[in-house]
């Protein structure tokens, strides 16, 4: 009788290029903050004083470094979200907001796509928001750049759509800090080395039609760019 055993191949470990650096980031999960710029909130119809902060995950092959993105499926409201990526190089439970930079091994400049129509859907009748966000090449990231190469964590953080300004704000405008959202992730999740933190996004937020040219900028930390295929 034929061998029945199926034996299903280890899938490779999704991975980032390091600036400066010949290797790459091997990638475990990425977490995700919302409502952590008070303009954007307020664009999404909260108010950002009274919004405690709200996660979400992606899947980790979700991170991709490609030039070129795919339309996704399912959506006909498409949006692009500029963020700051936290790499981690640590983890642990409970970490207080002093210990959190430690984890860090790098920042790099990040995108979280959304499928805006799905994800409203999903708001409106209380329901998880993984179709909206966390579906294939859902999050572009660009170099990851070693933490102690990085500027002060507090400029501007920018995206433009074929050459036109659509989103433009500052880091110091988050509500929580890069130390405070690794805090408060890790009461929720245990953190491990190769986890990505996205912090959250500036107002300005908008469709992506195919074709489009996207290219997005962190002082001190890089760069992001992709075409919508």
């Amino acid at each position: 009788m034929p061998d029945q055993t199926f034996v299903i191949p280890a899938p490779p470990v999704p991975s980032l290029p390091i600036e400066g650096v010949d290797a790459r980031f091997p990638v475990r999960r990425i977490y995700c903050i919302g409502r952590n710029y008070g303009k954007h909130v307020r664009e999404m119809g909260g108010d950002p004083k009274e919004q405690p902060p709200v996660f979400f995950m992606k899947p980790g092959d979700a991170a991709v470094a490609d030039a070129t993105i795919p339309y996704p499926p399912g959506t006909a409201n498409f949006h692009h979200e500029i963020e700051l990526v936290a790499a981690l190089k640590g983890g642990g439970s409970n970490v207080s907001p002093e210990e959190a930079l430690g984890l860090v091994y790098g920042y790099a400049a990040g995108v979280d796509l959304t499928r805006r129509d799905l994800q409203t859907v999903a708001k409106d009748k209380g329901q998880p928001w993984d179709s909206g966000k966390g579906f294939d090449a859902s999050a572009p990231i660009g170099p990851i750049r070693p933490a102690d190469r990085c500027g002060p964590l507090d400029g501007r953080i920018a995206l433009s759509v074929n050459g036109v300004v659509k989103q433009d704000g500052l880091l110091s405008d988050m509500i929580w800090s890069v130390a405070e959202t690794i805090s408060q992730i890790s009461k929720l999740w245990t953190l491990q080395p190769g986890d990505l933190i996205f912090t959250g996004t500036p107002d300005g937020v908008g469709p992506l039609v195919r074709g489009d040219r996207v290219s997005g900028e962190i002082a001190g930390v890089g760069t992001v760019a992709f075409t919508v295929a």
